[in-house]
């Protein structure tokens, strides 16, 4: 069993009640063996020397479309209708396996280089089980804790064809997964449902498909955008059968009426804000804000990676202050006055982006904090670089200056992924390559042949 020594850092814990201490971290294998002042480890422990960092939790991004990474850029200008109608009316089916495998294996390890050591990889582009197995292939490689939710490809259909939105899950490949190499929950890349709901579906395929995953005790997350709903009484026949609780997380959810909102919080459901791309596409509000009111905590994540970058640190400090200016928006027209003290805190985002995310994948019991018997999910943050030094506050320092640059060492499960800086694979480079290839090609053949071409 290997044994790790983190020594010198000042460490965030982000535990309930915490605050920053100068302590050592002790790993023993896969886990967080002790946390604690002056530890000692044997003659063949690893010694990462912490001064001058912050050791915190690594970041879990709760929502993101892996797949698109070869297709960066793309989607920055977009509209909503750009991106339903090119991306899954058209780019999403010029993918083979082999595509799909180097963009959730690159953005895979590029999350890893971000700090981030949980990634909930929102897997809407499985037309086979070869483009499933792909994917995970991909995730597998790169040695990242994720959740692999699997989802249905969205195309328009052929004459003859049902409309996706009638088409439930498909049980054999669900059974097949679950039953096959995503089995184990204790795994590193472990299985979920992303099913299309009440917004993108009949009412009896969103009932249908939340059956499925209680079948399989999976958690299952869905898109909820816009008011309009394809099965508007879906959330209030689904409660009414048992089928939602804490295992079914909300994507968005700005337009939810207050009505399926309270079903949904009354009824356990998680929710996860994305809101670079909300603000983009034109969503509404943030729903932050209103779960703030109700004391209802949430996670956060970048969404897709064809519009930007999949940066945890930015999309936190986003988060926090799209919602602060919301908020403060608000109480202001109340109360005539802008707010005092700040509405929302560093230290909640910080939440939003570490223990959230695992709570909303049933993870908290081995990531999102440290803590003795928790796995040794740690990411190193260097403190003294230009842009961070002499912070005042090592968690403002993290959420107001820090960058993917700034972070020195990734370790996911005890394994050390990246170190000084810099990822410790050789094949980077060599991936790269063939991600770029596989982008272009996709694009080429898509506005060769695409009948949604003109949207790109």
């Amino acid at each position: 069993m290997s044994t790790t020594l983190i020594r010198n850092g000042t460490v965030l814990t982000l535990e309930e009640g915490s605050t920053p201490q100068a302590v050592d971290i002790l790993v023993e294998g896969d886990r967080i063996a002790a946390i604690g002042p002056n530890l000692e480890a044997g003659d063949d422990a690893t010694v990462i020397d912490a001064d001058g960092m912050i050791v915190m939790p690594g970041l879990v991004n709760a929502h993101i479309h892996t797949w698109q990474t070869g297709l960066r850029g793309l989607a920055t200008d977009w509209t909503g209708t750009n991106y339903f109608r090119a991306m899954h009316a058209g780019l999403a089916n010029f993918f083979t396996p082999d595509d799909i495998r180097i963009a959730n294996q690159l953005g895979a390890i590029n999350q890893i280089n971000n700090g981030v050591t949980t990634m909930v990889d929102w897997h809407h582009n499985n037309p086979t089980p070869d483009h499933s197995d792909a994917a995970i292939d991909g995730l597998e490689d790169a040695g990242i804790r994720a959740v692999f939710l699997h989802g249905s490809a969205k195309p328009d259909p052929k004459p003859g064809q049902k409309h996706f939105s009638e088409v439930p899950m498909s049980q054999s490949e669900v059974v097949r997964l679950r039953k096959g190499r995503l089995s184990s929950d204790d795994a590193l890349v472990t299985m979920g449902l992303a099913i299309l709901g009440p917004q993108m579906s009949v009412e009896e395929v969103t009932l249908t498909d939340l059956r499925l995953a209680k079948e399989h005790d999976l958690v299952t997350s869905l898109h909820h955008s816009m008011a309009k709903m394809m099965a508007p009484e879906g959330y209030v026949a689904a409660a009414a059968e048992g089928l939602i609780d804490r295992r079914l997380n909300i994507v968005h959810g700005n337009e939810l009426t207050d009505r399926d909102l309270d079903v949904l919080v009354g009824n356990g459901a998680t929710f996860t804000v994305t809101a670079e791309i909300e603000m983009q596409i034109c969503y509404g509000d943030l729903l932050s804000g209103r779960l703030h009111t109700r004391g209802v905590p949430f996670s956060i994540g970048t969404d897709i990676e064809s519009a930007y970058a999949p940066d945890m640190l930015a999309c936190t400090r986003i988060s926090l202050q799209a919602e602060r200016h919301l908020t403060s928006l608000r109480m202001k027209a109340e109360t005539g006055e802008r707010p005092h003290p700040i509405p929302l805190t560093v230290r909640e985002a910080l939440g939003w982006a570490t223990i959230e995310g695992a709570r909303a994948m049933r993870l908290e019991d081995r990531t999102g904090t440290l803590a003795v018997g928790k796995q040794a999910d740690i990411i190193l943050i260097r403190a003294n670089d230009l842009n961070m030094s002499g912070a005042f506050d090592p968690h403002n320092a993290v959420v107001g200056f820090a960058h993917p640059g700034n972070v020195d060492t990734v370790m996911v499960a005890g394994k050390v992924h990246k170190q000084g800086g810099r990822m410790l694979r050789a094949d980077i480079a060599a991936l790269q390559d063939q991600l770029a290839a596989s982008g272009q090609r996709i694009f080429r053949d898509f506005k060769a042949r695409a009948a949604t071409a003109e949207f790109a």
